[in-house]
């Protein structure tokens, strides 16, 4: 059994981010590149964005600070704290609207 504090690492993440160049700041919790499930915590400064990309398989962003919106084609979507974004299985990007921090689950 693994347990991991969301809030403080959300809060180390977003001071991370705060403070790099690029914005951006993640660690990941559970499972990998060998693993079928992985589940990353990142945390982006306002304004920034995780680069438009495909991913195989299924990918969810729950938010857990901030508001994040994702952009898939002419399609987005808000998301507040607490809300579940399920990925469009084709080209998406994810961007700040505000200092964010969310839960970034892929499985193959």
């Amino acid at each position: 059994m693994t347990k991991v504090a969301l809030t403080a690492l959300v809060r180390d993440l977003l001071t991370r981010a705060r403070t790099t160049d690029n914005g951006r700041s993640a660690t990941t919790v559970h499972g990998g590149h060998d693993r079928s499930l992985r589940q990353t915590v990142m945390a982006l400064r306002q304004g920034e964005h995780i680069h438009e990309h495909e991913h195989p398989g299924e990918v969810t962003v729950h938010v857990l600070h901030g508001r994040v919106r994702l952009v898939a084609g002419p399609d987005s979507w808000d998301g507040l704290p607490g809300d579940l974004l399920v990925m469009p299985q084709r080209r998406h990007r994810v961007e700040a609207v505000q200092d964010c921090a969310f839960l970034f689950t892929t499985a193959r």
